[in-house]
């Protein structure tokens, strides 16, 4: 994936009201909209270089968009709408060994009363495959984690993804792991013991884990490998 705005990299002052950072721009504080809900955790602190996109449209209240920051080791991917472009591109790229032979990709599949990220429509000896999407940034006890905060929302995506996979589809979690500093992953037991509970158990029912590690750099970001996980 490529940028497809001009980028700036530069300075990050601060986050606050969890949207907003303060960036340094020709020697002038200027706001950036933060794409990221969580807490962040690991991934800035004050005067660490960071990337930017800048956008022309008019219509826009902030023109900057945080995008990358830099820990002095890593680029971490920060923007988590990426993440599903990430796999989107991957998919179609045919990157993925576990997903090869689809040739239907839906982004924002409705069922029920929720969406999934992805469906491919199987065909033959394929199933039917739902795709569940989260994007990591949270580097741990030197391991990349998942949620960094207590998220009630990816708890219910993963039993809703052990009921499709008692219904006799294919069900998968995707983490994308934007940062280069880490060699495996985790679930976050110490920040929501019930997530971890709650994948440990989607794996044991059948649900798929994939854990995929991106290179980043202020190009872009590509799939660089798979990376182990702990159940």
């Amino acid at each position: 994936m490529q940028w497809d705005s001009t980028t700036i990299t530069t300075v990050l002052k601060k986050r606050y009201k969890r949207f907003l950072a303060d960036i340094l721009i020709q020697d002038k504080i200027e706001v950036a909209h933060v794409p990221n809900t969580g807490s962040m955790t690991s991934c800035w602190e004050e005067d660490w270089v960071c990337l930017v996109t800048e956008s022309n449209n008019p219509a826009r209240k902030l023109k900057y968009t945080l995008e990358l920051t830099h820990n002095g080791v890593s680029w971490i991917g920060v923007n988590t709408a990426n993440a599903n472009k990430l796999v989107k591109e991957w998919l179609k790229a045919e990157i993925l060994s576990p997903f090869l032979g689809y040739k239907k990709i839906t982004p924002e599949k409705k069922v029920g009363a929720s969406r999934f990220d992805f469906f491919l429509e199987g065909h033959a000896n394929l199933p039917d495959c739902y795709i569940e999407v989260k994007n990591v940034t949270l580097k741990l006890d030197d391991l990349a984690q998942f949620p960094d905060a207590v998220s009630e929302r990816g708890q219910k995506h993963l039993r809703e993804l052990v009921e499709l996979k008692k219904a006799g589809h294919r069900a998968c979690m995707v983490y994308v792991v934007q940062r280069e500093d880490v060699d495996s992953f985790k679930a976050a037991q110490t920040i929501d013991p019930q997530y971890a509970r709650l994948l440990q158990e989607a794996h044991q029912a059948g649900v798929e884990v994939y854990v995929y590690q991106c290179k980043l750099t202020e190009e872009g970001i590509e799939w660089k490998k798979e990376l182990p996980w702990n159940p």
